[in-house]
């Protein structure tokens, strides 16, 4: 495939979809792991205790496979890289209190905050220590419990998320808990993007999602979008929860039920009046994905597991879907489709920007 063939018309009225090849060409799957995934802003996915000041974790495990390293250095967090600028050991193999890292092959040793401390056996080495020998520092940024990090963004994290960070200013991130028991994993035979851009459409809802559906005012559900973000919101049908917001916000009078949030290019973040549901969807594959479901609750919800029981209801009905999409776009009688310019605001966004990364 071409990728410089590839368009989206930016008027959604006359833009058909991506082609159906792109979800089976195996190049393509590598091209998006280097230029989309590689340069995109990720959720770690860690939620690291006070008892320890080291976790060791690899950034898209089965796709990226990237070896990091967190590190509380000095009261904050640090991400480093977890592998020795000797000869490409792994530093550090599991969770611990350190003073030190220190490589278990031949002894190179590091100081929390990434840089190069000693070394055996190198005095006659000539031009050493240089800043070679430190361990390479990546961004690392929060949003509440959440830490994002990066192996070569070329957005900011606050272009990212300024859109999000306006619209629920009045929303307590950070009081935010982790809750273990409401949080599992998901893995699915489809290609990530399909799971994606079922996610980033409510039109499926009425279809779908019966309970959904009947919680929602599907009349009243919206999509926005913004440069790297976009945002559907759902309104709550009469007797459901909903949020009460201040009087100076933008959605002030509606009975909101819920924000779903989605980063580009993999991270949703479901925002409740009980907490938020994240979602990262890992690639594993050109036609498997692992989708980690983690709850957290707000101060003074109980662990009530039909939040699980719902979140898991949804996610099954919306697999069955996509499973049955991954078949289809294989079919030689479909090459591609058209988007519904009053309901599918989200997936042309989303496919746009892929078209767009992939080109440059």
């Amino acid at each position: 495939m071409n990728l410089l063939d590839l368009y989206i018309d930016p008027d959604i009225s006359r833009a058909s979809t991506l082609p159906s090849s792109i979800y089976g060409d195996g190049q393509v799957y590598e091209v998006i792991l280097d230029k989309i995934f590689a340069t995109s802003w990720q959720v770690v996915d860690l939620d690291p205790e006070e008892i320890y000041n080291v976790y060791p974790f690899v950034l898209l495990d089965g796709s990226l496979d990237e070896p990091l390293v967190l590190v509380r250095h000095e009261n904050t967090w640090k991400c480093l890289s977890n592998v020795c600028t000797h000869r490409g050991n792994i530093l550090i193999t599991s969770p611990g209190k350190y003073g030190n890292l220190v490589c278990g092959y031949h002894g190179k040793c590091f100081g929390l905050d990434g840089k190069f401390k000693s070394m055996p056996a190198f005095e006659m080495a000539v031009d050493f220590p240089s800043a070679k020998e430190n361990l390479p520092v990546l961004e690392l940024e929060k949003l509440g419990p959440l830490q994002f990090t990066s192996i070569a963004s070329d957005v900011a994290f606050n272009e990212l998320v300024s859109p999000l960070l306006e619209r629920m200013s009045w929303f307590p991130f950070d009081e935010l808990t982790f809750c273990q028991e409401l949080s599992t994993t998901y893995a699915v035979d489809v290609n990530w993007a399909l799971y994606c851009e079922n996610y980033l459409e409510g039109f499926h809802i009425p279809f779908v999602h019966e309970n959904l559906n009947k919680a929602l005012k599907f009349s009243e559900y919206t999509t926005e979008v913004f440069e790297f973000c976009n945002l559907q919101v759902g309104v709550a049908n009469e007797g459901e929860t909903h949020f009460q917001l201040p009087s100076d916000h933008p959605d002030f009078g509606k009975k909101i039920m819920a924000y779903y949030w989605w980063l580009f290019p993999n991270t949703m973040i479901n925002i409740y009046t009980w907490g938020i549901s994240l979602n990262i969807v890992k690639p594993k594959g050109m036609e498997k994905t692992e989708i980690v479901f983690k709850t957290y609750l707000l101060p003074g919800v109980e662990k009530d597991f039909s939040i699980y029981d719902d979140l898991k209801n949804t996610e099954m009905e919306d697999e069955a879907i996509v499973k049955n999409v991954q078949i289809g776009v294989k079919s030689r009688f479909y090459e591609q489709g058209r988007f519904s310019p009053t309901m599918e605001q989200g997936v042309h966004h989303f496919q746009s920007l892929i078209v767009k990364l992939l080109q440059q």
